[in-house]
């Protein structure tokens, strides 16, 4: 039986195991099952491998997508580029197991934006600093989109503070992506902190979170008259290019 599953703690928010279960059931895909891994430490990473013999693929979530690289032997494409992993793809072929760290966020993210039809604006504003995020501003400078990344703890280039952001810098990006977990089951009264006075029917509002469908953010920003798209066909797309990964 192929084993596939995902790393992250806590795992109650996942949607990965339920994707791929409905995905084995529908497809008639017998031999393989999905597991949730909840690990405290990043440490019990090694143990896991041990433990999970026939393990073929893992996902990786918060707050291990960065954290998990030391322990792989190689990262291809947008992960060795942005140094953030979603996705580990497993070669057993030889006689050591080979580890291989890869970012579908990517792909997952720029497939969103076309289904959502969004056209991407010439200024945007990132929230978060985290894995996440790097997997989007990849794709905003691929398609030579402006971002400011907004974080608690403002460091580096293009960085700024939630204090710093004002009415002028709200309305000049006008596409706002949220990469943090604020919102997220359970704590869906929590947002993140900015002036939602400032939105307007010309912005967009995505949030990477998918449960709930809409979060605080999309809600404030809906009474705002902005657009707004969840983080649900972001995750599809992902996994479609995660499955592919595992089944070369």
């Amino acid at each position: 039986m192929r084993v596939f599953g995902i790393i992250g703690y806590p795992l109650g928010h996942s949607w990965s195991a339920k994707y791929f279960a409905e995905k084995f059931q529908r497809e008639g895909i017998h031999d393989a099952v999905y597991k949730m891994f909840p690990l405290e430490s990043i440490a019990d990473f090694p143990k896991l491998l041990e433990a999970e013999p026939d393990l073929v693929g893992l996902n990786v979530t918060i707050p291990y997508k960065e954290q998990v690289i030391p322990f792989l032997d190689g990262l291809e494409g947008a992960a060795a580029e942005n140094r953030a992993v979603n996705v580990i793809g497993f070669d057993r072929s030889g006689s050591k197991l080979k580890l291989t760290g890869h970012n579908t966020d990517v792909a997952g993210f720029e497939q969103s934006l076309l289904d959502e039809s969004i056209s991407l604006p010439q200024k945007a504003l990132v929230l978060g600093t985290g894995g996440a995020s790097k997997a989007v501003t990849w794709v905003l400078k691929k398609h030579g989109c402006d971002f400011l990344l907004v974080s608690r703890r403002p460091s580096g280039e293009n960085t700024i503070g939630y204090d710093d952001l004002s009415a002028s810098i709200i309305q000049e990006h006008t596409l706002i992506i949220n990469t943090t977990p604020l919102g997220m089951v359970p704590n869906i009264d929590t947002c993140p902190y900015i002036p939602y006075q400032y939105l307007g029917s010309g912005h967009t509002l995505f949030d990477l979170v998918y449960n709930p469908a809409e979060t605080l953010f999309l809600k404030k920003g809906k009474e705002m008259g902005c657009k707004t798209v969840n983080g649900s066909g972001m995750l599809t797309g992902q996994a479609i290019k995660a499955w592919e990964i595992w089944n070369r």
